[in-house]
């Protein structure tokens, strides 16, 4: 991995790890008092977002190899900005700050949606996996928060991501297969509605 790419990856992580903390405890330009828990929940969404989105990128990144195309992770200075601000300014995360870029011939609708769709079913298989950990760990509580915001935060990026609009890997999931697509979309709000977040 180029210097560029892991600096823009680095950034990116710190970025949507400050908006998804500030919405979490709901420190914004309404309540800027509210710092209560701040330092607390950082380290876990630094954790649960972590590895939610280095790996969605890792695994946009890891198909595309596997078809033989160049594929780098590149930040998007806009959506990192808009991240932060909107996190403040209305308690929503727009969790765009960044894409692999995907570059080679005979990139078919398949090979696209199949790639596109890595990333989301990263999430939802992070998600499951939080589950997992708080059913073999049902009373330990710093396990039930790590697992109610992995859960949370992984589902929440696959059903963005989903998204079937361009540039959101729904728009290209939808294009190769809209039952593999709707099958996960649906799943997705069925899951965010379980775990509350």
């Amino acid at each position: 991995m180029k210097a560029k790419e892991r600096n823009d990856l680095i950034i990116s992580y710190v970025t949507i790890t400050l908006a998804f903390s500030l919405v979490v405890t709901r420190l914004n330009l309404w309540n800027p008092l509210n710092t209560t828990n701040l330092l607390t929940v950082i380290p876990i969404i630094a954790v649960t977002v972590g590895l939610g989105f280095i790996l969605h990128e890792m695994a946009h990144r890891a198909m595309a190899k596997h078809y033989g195309l160049h594929a780098e992770y590149r930040a998007w200075s806009f959506g990192l900005v808009l991240a932060v601000i909107l996190a403040l300014v209305t308690g929503f995360v727009f969790a765009a700050p960044g894409a692999v870029y995907i570059f080679g011939k005979e990139i078919d609708r398949r090979k696209n949606g199949i790639i596109s769709y890595a990333g989301p079913l990263t999430n939802i298989i992070l998600g499951c996996l939080f589950i997992l950990l708080g059913l073999a760990f049902p009373k330990a509580e710093l396990v039930s928060t790590i697992v109610a915001y992995g859960a949370g935060v992984n589902f929440f990026l696959a059903l963005f991501n989903l998204i079937p609009i361009p540039p959101l890997d729904g728009s290209k999931v939808f294009v190769w297969s809209k039952a593999v697509w709707a099958a996960s979309f649906i799943a997705m709000i069925a899951a965010i509605f379980m775990v509350g977040f």
